[in-house]
């Protein structure tokens, strides 16, 4: 049964004459309450933060004074009492609750700044499952919902970013606050112990092996605010999420402009895709529009980059750069060549900055490491009223995955190209078809209804690549193809031969499995299953 409001109007401005303290990051908390104390607030506090307080000069009044009761078990219990939370939840336009403080003697609070113990670090650092528990915040949960909920006369604040506006509030305001400031207070503080839950939540369905529970909840805080989304006509924001993984949300823009929705989403693509390569190997990635235009694998980033972008120069054009290594002088020279619109690594030599400075508007972002493929986690998308949500595709294959299915056995050199050809088949939209020779890629197609049009379309882009490097027929003679599903018909399978595709790796799995192998082996080509595909829509 849901309660009714009496609908008692809010004041505007609420004199701020007692004030609740108790932080677990103190930042800037000493500077604050000197400046409350100077507007002559009473200062209430609990445990550490009251020490801090006394510490630095400042009166204070232990809660423990105001409820007549000790902190007790380790300071589980202190705050958690009529005394407390009847100051912050009392509507002071009632008379009824009026009437109730005055034979409690419960006295109002109109201000409350509290942050919560760290969970989240804890976890991050290791810490044993006891010291988690531990960790889980009570008391200033419920002192904040209770402030947060009767913000009409009561001011909350849980971040140390939020300090100067209090005291510009109080300023303004002759030691009072005004309605819509608390009002956004209230949700700011409302969205901060979601994410708190949403953390703790996690955190438990981990414990319990659970990766698809019962009840799953979303935590994101807004880093910023974008021009625009997909379109000029969808707002957008970037929001980071709880997750601790190298790549765009959590690198450092060093130089460029704004990242705008399409680069974020574009970079984190490719990001992801250049993460499938050893670091000792060089490895570059070249997207456009979420999907790759250019994969290669060299000598050097250079190299790499020279192989990649020989794949669809025009493509390219534009583009996102993503590479597996520190980003050096030699590369960094050849990406300037064309116009690029983000570059992200996990590091950059101060060479390689001082060239691309000369480009102001190119974004350069540095991850400080690479992602983990192999990594746990969820990925998810929308739909009308609700949410699609699976574990992120983590799949690799090795060499020992591999099972020869035709009469022609792979040559070595097949093989290396052909993993290298699933790996980046993992990441372009489906249906995908990838050709690739000598480690790197020389015609994708991308996101078609066909399979059979993915291979026609990779195909006419190596004719097309050819002609632009003036080279007599396409890199696709002498190829290794990759398709990310099984063949269902052996018409795509004839394409990629016709277009010279010499071995092919494909899950399997059709109920035609038989009629394609016959046309691999009529061929005289080499065929692989892997047992994995790799959908990505």
């Amino acid at each position: 049964m849901s309660v009714k409001a009496k609908n008692i109007p809010a004041p505007d401005l609420v004199p701020v004459k007692r004030a609740l303290i108790s932080v677990s990051d103190k930042t800037g908390i000493i500077e604050l309450a000197e400046q409350l104390h100077a507007r002559g607030i009473t200062l209430l506090s609990t445990g550490g933060t009251s020490k801090a307080l006394a510490a630095a000069g400042l009166p204070v009044t232990d809660v423990s004074e105001v409820t007549g009761f000790p902190e007790i078990m380790d300071g589980r219990v202190k705050t958690l009492h009529p005394a407390i939370h009847g100051g912050l939840l009392a509507i002071r336009g009632d008379s009824e609750h009026r009437e109730a403080m005055n034979v409690h003697s419960i006295e109002p609070i109109d201000l409350v700044i509290v942050n919560l113990y760290p969970f989240e670090e804890t976890v991050a650092s290791g810490a044993d499952y006891a010291n988690a528990v531990e960790n889980i915040d009570i008391g200033g949960p419920a002192m904040i919902r209770a402030a947060a909920k009767n913000h009409a006369y009561v001011t909350i604040v849980t971040n140390p970013e939020d300090y100067p506006d209090l005291i510009g509030q109080l300023e303004t305001g002759e030691s009072a606050t005004g309605l819509s400031f608390r009002k956004k207070m209230a949700a700011r503080a409302y969205a901060m112990t979601a994410r708190y839950d949403s953390a703790i939540g996690s955190w438990f369905s981990g414990q319990m092996n659970e990766p698809l529970p019962e009840i799953i909840s979303l935590s994101g805080k807004r880093a910023e605010v974008l021009r625009y989304g997909e379109n000029p006509h969808q707002q957008a924001a970037f929001y980071h999420s709880q997750e601790k993984r190298p790549g765009v949300a959590t690198a450092r823009q060093c130089q460029g402009k704004q990242l705008s929705y399409n680069n974020i989403n574009d970079t984190d693509a490719a990001f992801e895709l250049v993460c499938e390569f050893a670091k000792d190997t060089p490895a570059i990635a070249i997207i456009k529009h979420a999907n790759p235009c250019g994969v290669a694998v060299g000598k050097s980033l250079a190299d790499a980059y020279r192989k990649a972008y020989a794949c669809d120069t025009v493509s390219a054009f534009g583009g996102i750069v993503a590479a597996n290594r520190e980003l050096d002088a030699e590369a960094a020279g050849e990406i300037v060549k064309i116009f690029t619109e983000v570059i992200i690594a996990p590091a950059v030599s101060k060479e390689a900055e001082a060239i691309l400075a000369k480009k102001p508007n190119l974004r350069l972002l540095v991850t400080d490491g690479l992602a983990d493929p192999a990594t746990p986690g969820m990925a998810m998308k929308t739909v009308s009223g609700g949410l699609l949500v699976q574990n992120r595709d983590n799949g690799r294959i090795g060499l020992d995955d591999l099972k020869v299915v035709t009469e022609r056995q792979p040559t070595e050199r097949e093989l290396a190209d052909m993993l290298f050809a699933f790996r980046v088949a993992k990441h372009v939209k489906s249906n995908a078809i990838v050709y690739v020779k000598d480690g790197a890629t020389v015609g994708i197609g991308a996101g078609q209804m066909s399979r059979v049009d993915s291979s026609r379309i990779a195909a006419r882009k190596a004719l097309d690549a050819a002609e632009t490097a003036g080279e007599s027929e396409p890199a696709t003679i002498g190829s290794v193809v990759a398709s990310d599903a099984f063949f269902p018909f052996a018409d795509g399978l004839l394409s990629a031969v016709e277009a010279g595709a010499i071995a092919v790796i494909q899950p399997g799995g059709s109920m035609r499995d038989d009629e394609v192998i016959a046309a691999a082996n009529k061929a005289g080509i080499a065929m692989v299953f892997t047992g994995m595909r790799h959908f990505r829509h």
